[in-house]
C-alpha cells in the first residue's frame, strides 16, 4: 500500500519535528507516517463546536515507542497516551480489515469538556502489527 497522495506531494503527515526529538530518545517500536486516515465524530460536543455525525480525512502518522502510543492527524497530536497511563485502557483498539487500524474513545477520556465517540481510523500495510503491540501493551 502505498504513502498518501499528500504524503507523496506535499510531505503532509510526516511525524512532526517537535516530536522526533522525544520518540528517537524513548526509542521507536514501530512507526508509519505519511499514511491515510479518517477521524469520525458522533453526539459530539465541546465548547463551540458540536455534531451528530462528521468525519474528516486527513494524512498523518502513527508510532509505537518503549513508553507511548502516538498518533498523529497532520502533525496535530490526536493520541498521546503512555503505556502505563490508565487512559489506555479507555481506547477500543480493532481492525476493520486488514490494513485498516480502527482506535475508538469516547471524547471525554482526554478532555473533560468534551462529550460523544471519536473513532480515527489508519490505513496502513502494518495495522495487524500496530494491533499485535497495542494489545501486547494492554490496550
Amino acid at each position: 500500500m502505498s504513502k498518501s497522495f499528500l504524503y507523496r506531494l506535499f510531505g503532509i503527515g510526516k511525524i512532526p519535528e517537535h516530536a522526533l526529538q522525544q520518540i528517537r530518545k524513548e526509542g521507536v517500536v514501530l512507526q508509519d507516517e505519511g499514511i491515510g486516515g479518517s477521524v469520525t465524530l458522533r453526539k459530539f460536543r465541546a465548547p463551540g463546536k458540536r455534531f451528530s455525525w462528521r468525519r474528516n480525512w486527513f494524512s498523518g502518522s502513527v508510532v509505537l515507542t518503549r513508553e507511548h502510543f502516538l498518533a498523529f492527524k497532520f502533525s496535530q497530536p490526536v493520541v498521546g497516551v503512555a503505556w502505563h497511563d490508565h487512559k489506555l485502557k479507555a481506547l477500543n483498539c480493532f481492525l476493520v480489515n486488514e490494513n485498516t487500524l480502527c482506535v475508538a474513545f469516547d471524547a471525554s477520556t482526554f478532555r473533560d469538556d468534551w462529550s460523544g465517540d471519536i473513532e480515527l481510523r489508519f490505513t496502513t500495510p502494518l495495522a495487524q502489527s500496530f494491533l499485535q503491540k497495542i494489545k501486547q501493551y494492554g490496550a
